[in-house]
Formats: structure tokens, C-alpha cells, sequence
């Protein structure tokens, strides 16, 4: 029986784990086979606030992990198959399976963060992991003096082109608006690179080539006029999906998946608390992923506390 079970190990899970358990609550936190934290993906984040150098996304979580794990926190790696409450002896308990084993707790956190959103065009599927990426760390190396096409306009999308212009020959950036989304330092960078070009008002309709990528056909969203342009990789950084899919009959969910959380990240459902990239909320960093982790774990510990008696 665990205080509290936290599923996800990103910054938010992360950060939680390490609150709870400062709290002495005994602290599961199940970290996804399947889905890495983007903050793990990401090369350099340079807005942490303490790393003025910047740190790889790599390096701060372990960071995070091992804080964790030196205040008492105990890990299992799975996919979560199901969640169900139970009563004992009053007591609602949630039952979690993982991977064909199940843990029981007083209360959840849910931190599963989100995942990239696919544009679903012809050719997308066909040559995902043979020219079609969603992660620059993990497959920009592959792409030395190769001609990228990055479609998007956001922060990851401007901070992903800049890292492939280690690599590259040629960064070309389509984005179906005539300006870009990404923060203003960003944009700075991005527009002082001699190494990238952009297509505006335009978006991707198919990704075409024979064993791996080799095009892509895009059209004019105000001339509707349609080209192809050649190249040999293809980066998607359109923005996220929240992995929430195991709890939309548990707890309430936006329109697009989010959880549904207050201030105080309690969701609809008593004992149950959401933290980071999956919850609804403005904005979605690293930093305010943290607070949100360790708000959670300090509803959870008052929840706890007060089905023991303890408050």
C-alpha cells in the first residue's frame, strides 16, 4: 500500500516524487516503457532558472531522479494497463495495474505529459523512422549535409531547427502563417542563421520517396498553388496530444484530452491530482512543470493525511 502512486517521470512527476517523499509519504513513481519525457529529448534547455549555460534535457532530469531517489522514492518502469477504486474499510483505494502488477494507493498523481502531434498526411506513417522525425536529439545526427524540412512555427520547432543546423546543409522551416510563434530571442537566432530558409502560408499535404524520404508536396494556403520540394528528412514540431487516453472515464478531460485541474491540481475526481504537459493550463515549460509537481504532491500529502487521521 503506497500514500501516493505518481504515473509519469518527467519534470512534474518528478518533482512531486521529490516532494512527497520529503513528506514521508511512501511514493511509487511509475516511469512509461513508451513514452520519454520531452524534456529528456530536448538537447539544451536554457531557461531553467540556475543554468544560465544552459543543461541537456538528458542530464537534468536524471538530476531530478536522483533527488528523488535520495529522498526515499521508490521507481517501476511499465505502461499503466488500468485504474479502479475500491473501498476498504471506508477508505477509497486505487488500485493500479502496471504491466500485469498491481499497486495500491491512497492517492494518484497523474503526470504523463504529452506527446507530438502528427500532421496525418499520406506518407507520414509510411516513412516514420526512414526520413519522418518528431525528435531532433534522438535523429538529427543521421542527417549530416542533408536538406531538412522542419514544419512548424513554435518554440519547439524553432529551437529544434536551430539544434539540426549542426548538421544539416540546409534547414528549411514551413509554417502555414506568414510569422512565427516561437519567443523572441528564438526568433532572433533562427533569422541569423545563414543556414535557414522558410516557406510561409504553407502546409504539408503528402511526404513522398521510394526507401526513405525524398519530398515533400506542399501548398500555398492564400494561392492554394501547390510545388514539391525536395529533400531528405522531414521534422514535425506541430505541437502535442496529452497522454491521457487510460483516464477519460476516471476523471474530467477538455475537449482536447487535458486534464481538468484546479490551483490546487485536484481533479474531479477525490484523490486524484494532475501536474505538467497534460494538465489544461497557459503555459507548458519545464519550470512550470516543477510547480505544478510539487503543488500536487503537497494536495496529495493533505489529502492523505486526512484519510489517516493525521491532518
Amino acid at each position: 500500500m503506497y500514500d501516493i502512486i505518481i504515473i509519469g517521470c518527467g519534470p512534474a512527476g518528478l518533482t512531486a516524487g521529490l516532494y512527497a517523499s520529503r513528506a514521508r509519504l511512501k511514493t511509487l513513481l511509475v516511469e512509461s516503457f513508451s513514452i520519454p519525457s520531452e524534456a529528456v529529448l530536448t538537447d539544451k534547455i536554457e531557461n531553467y532558472p540556475g543554468f544560465p549555460q544552459g543543461i541537456s534535457g538528458f542530464e537534468l532530469i536524471e538530476n531530478f531522479k536522483n533527488q528523488a531517489k535520495y529522498f526515499g522514492s521508490e521507481f517501476t518502469a511499465g505502461n499503466v494497463e488500468k485504474i479502479e477504486a475500491h473501498a476498504s474499510d471506508g477508505i477509497k483505494i486505487w488500485k493500479v495495474t502496471v504491466e500485469n502488477k498491481t499497486y495500491n494507493s491512497l492517492s494518484i498523481v497523474i503526470a504523463t505529459g504529452a506527446s507530438p502531434q502528427k500532421l496525418n498526411v499520406p506518407g507520414e506513417e509510411q516513412f516514420k523512422g526512414k526520413g519522418v522525425s518528431y525528435c531532433a536529439t534522438c535523429d538529427g545526427a543521421l542527417f549530416k549535409d542533408k536538406n531538412i524540412v522542419v514544419v512548424g512555427g513554435g518554440d519547439t520547432a524553432i529551437e529544434e531547427s536551430l539544434f539540426l543546423t549542426k548538421f544539416g546543409k540546409k534547414v528549411t522551416i514551413i509554417h502555414r502563417r506568414d510569422r512565427l510563434r516561437a519567443v523572441k530571442i528564438l526568433q532572433e537566432r533562427v533569422f541569423s542563421n545563414e543556414k535557414i530558409e522558410f516557406i510561409w502560408n504553407s502546409q504539408v499535404l503528402e511526404i513522398s520517396g521510394n526507401q526513405k524520404v525524398d519530398a515533400v508536396k506542399l501548398k500555398d494556403v492564400k494561392t492554394q498553388e501547390e510545388n514539391k520540394l525536395i529533400c531528405d528528412g522531414v521534422f514535425i514540431f506541430i505541437g502535442f496530444i496529452p497522454n491521457t487516453n487510460i483516464f477519460k472515464n476516471i476523471i474530467e478531460l477538455d475537449g482536447k484530452g487535458y486534464v481538468i485541474a484546479d490551483a490546487d491540481m485536484k481533479t474531479s475526481e477525490e484523490g486524484i491530482f494532475a501536474c505538467g504537459d497534460c494538465r489544461q493550463k497557459l503555459l507548458r515549460q519545464v519550470v512550470t512543470a516543477c510547480g505544478d509537481g510539487a503543488t500536487a504532491a503537497f494536495s496529495a500529502q493533505q489529502y492523505v493525511e486526512k484519510l489517516k487521521g493525521m491532518a
